[in-house]
């Protein structure tokens, strides 16, 4: 079976005719529609979107054969997926976070750093979380200052390691350490 992807999470029931509130992870809500039947997460249950209106930050919808509103309060929180080869194809420097998820880590050097572990976005832009090979995880910006490589077909990306962490005073070097002399601030 093909790769899942995760394209929206249903909400609270909306009404009490079997609506209810969809968040869609999708450039253009409405092409949930376009999917075909969306799947949960162990593929086992299908979902085919009947009507779907536009809300202030999500979608009201309706699915086939949801028709009361205790169905659809049942169906909160499930998230709905489809096969990786029904999303369209992406633009050079875009990616599904699927085909990213998984991918060697290496710094510019190739030195091997981990695995990419997941990409958030908490409103403030795309962070790449990188499970190390030892140590803490890492969360960085997905930029291409930071991440100036994507290689789908060699597996792997390459992390440009920030050297200075912005702050108010100007910077925290990050470099490793030296001992302290007298008359260092």
């Amino acid at each position: 079976m093909s790769a899942l992807v995760c394209v929206a999470r249903i909400g609270a029931a909306h009404g009490v005719r079997g609506a209810v509130k969809l968040w869609t992870f999708t450039e253009d809500p409405f092409a949930i529609k376009r999917y075909g039947p969306l799947l949960s997460k162990d593929g086992k249950r299908q979902f085919e979107v009947a009507t779907a209106r536009e809300a202030r930050d999500h979608l009201v919808a309706t699915f086939k054969g949801v028709t009361t509103r205790d169905e659809a309060e049942r169906l909160n929180g499930i998230e709905l997926y489809v096969a990786r080869e029904k999303l369209p194809a992406t633009d050079e420097d875009e990616y599904y976070h699927t085909d990213l998820i998984g991918l060697a880590a290496v710094t510019t050097d190739g030195d091997a750093l981990g695995r990419v572990l997941a990409i958030h976005n908490f409103g403030a832009g795309d962070i790449i979380e990188i499970a190390p090979l030892k140590g803490t995880t890492m969360l960085l910006p997905f930029s291409n200052a930071v991440v100036p490589e994507v290689d789908l077909t060699g597996g792997r990306v390459v992390i440009a390691l920030p050297q200075e962490v912005e702050g108010e005073d100007g910077g925290e070097d990050l470099s490793p350490s030296r001992p302290r002399e007298r008359g260092d601030p």
